[in-house]
């Protein structure tokens, strides 16, 4: 590969064209280097529209401290890439592209249309004025020999040498958007030691709902309701009961949890309080009441509002012997014991966990066993719920790496060495 020179601009080579490959591209170019991107897909930003699709949730608007909480076991690797470049940061980026945003009542933030598309058409169109070059249709295949990059492309394999190279390749959900895992075991052979990807923001599966509960009920909501975990505080919100199982963004919030209980026990028990707002005492006081020929199934309703898929959760979920002891079925309405068995499969989760660890990168995201190749994005190690974080972070490790790029290049410059 040729070297980078003070007579023609250092190259950047970037594979991904999400989030996290379209802000390092940015960035690379209003540093002065040559930037071509080359993604699989027919466009760029394909998952980045998808998670626009209701309402492009862009960011959170909660204090620092809190926001880098919900990074949990990866807070401290990321907390510097959220002080370099945080929700308060892309919102005023967002803003420079001409796009103004809002604080939801819950507190995230979203583009003033609640659109992505336009967003999208605003910074590549920044994008080509900048001069980056944009090559669709163009997949990663690893590296030759000489260490030149194997691209497929519509015209057949190519080589492409750089100065510096982003991995940006996402996780291994939504592999018909182009996050499929394949540079797993491309980074493998280069010794590249990896955590295996897993579900986040996944459904998990029953080991069986009966089928007279599963077709009743299936994509029924559970709304006002309350999910725990061992050691955590219940969350309130809302989830779906689905044919193998559940899903929804109250069993989301503690997927992390759930997969771990599951990896470590083989199962995770995750109480349902189906009347959060009152306690066991409330309750049983009001099934105590005289209910005269009424069913237990009209007194539950009557009396608690219990009734369609909450109803048949307590009746699916407990035994008959509980429905004639008002205690019993007191203390089942407040921790209805939900036994899950699995997650479901990567490629259905909104996205992953796993990937490049941390201990194999340097502070500026560069591979320790690859001098002058980066990684950003979902493919590094890490997770977060919905609400803003998974985006917030992709982008800020996109903007981190490139500015290692930058640093990386001005150094190899001044020393005179080689490309990657």
């Amino acid at each position: 590969m040729p070297e980078a020179t003070t007579q023609s601009p250092a190259h950047a080579v970037i594979i991904g064209g999400g989030p996290a490959g379209l802000m390092a591209a940015e960035v690379l170019a209003l540093g002065g280097v040559k930037v071509e991107l080359f993604d699989g897909m027919p466009s760029v930003g394909r998952k980045f529209l998808l998670a626009g699709v209701g309402g492009m949730n862009i960011t959170h608007a909660e204090p620092q401290a809190a926001f880098v909480q919900r990074y949990a076991a990866r807070r401290q690797q990321l907390q510097p890439l959220l002080q370099n470049f945080g929700a308060e940061q892309l919102r005023q980026w967002v803003h420079g592209l001409g796009i103004d945003t809002f604080v939801g009542s819950s507190g995230r933030v979203f583009p003033a249309d609640m659109k992505a598309a336009p967003l999208l058409r605003a910074w590549l169109k920044r994008l080509r004025e900048l001069g980056v070059q944009i090559h669709t249709r163009h997949r990663w295949l690893g590296w030759h020999a000489d260490g030149s990059l194997r691209i497929a492309s519509p015209a057949g394999e190519q080589s492409v040498s750089a100065d510096a190279l982003l991995l940006a390749l996402g996780g291994g959900s939504w592999a018909r958007l182009g996050s499929d895992g394949a540079w797993v075991p491309l980074l493998e052979q280069r010794g590249v030691a990896l955590t295996a990807l897993q579900p986040s923001n996944c459904g998990f599966d029953v080991a069986g709902w009966s089928p007279l509960f599963a077709e009743k009920f299936a994509g029924a909501p559970v709304k006002s309701a309350a999910l725990s975990t061992a050691g955590s505080a219940p969350r309130l919100g809302e989830f779906v009961i689905t044919a193998s199982g559940v899903e929804g963004s109250l069993v989301y919030a503690l997927s992390a949890s759930i997969r771990e209980q599951i990896n470590t026990r083989g199962s995770a028990r995750v109480p349902i309080d189906l009347l959060p707002h009152k306690s066991a005492v409330q309750i049983e006081q009001l099934l105590r009441k005289p209910r005269g020929s009424k069913s237990m199934s009209n007194h539950l309703r009557s009396q608690l509002g219990i009734d369609g898929v909450r109803a048949g959760l307590l009746r699916e979920l407990t035994t008959i012997d509980v429905w004639a002891d008002p205690a019993q079925l007191a203390a089942a309405i407040k921790a209805l014991p939900l036994q899950l068995v699995k997650p479901r499969p990567v490629d259905e989760a909104i996205s992953t966990a796993g990937g490049v660890p941390f201990e194999a990168l340097d502070q500026r995201l560069m591979l320790q066993q690859l001098p002058g190749v980066f990684c950003a994005g979902e493919m590094l190690d890490w997770e977060a719920p919905t609400g803003g974080y998974l985006l917030t972070a992709c982008f800020s490790s996109g903007r981190m790496a490139a500015q290692g790029m930058l640093e990386w290049l001005r150094r190899a410059g001044a020393a005179g060495q080689g490309s990657v």
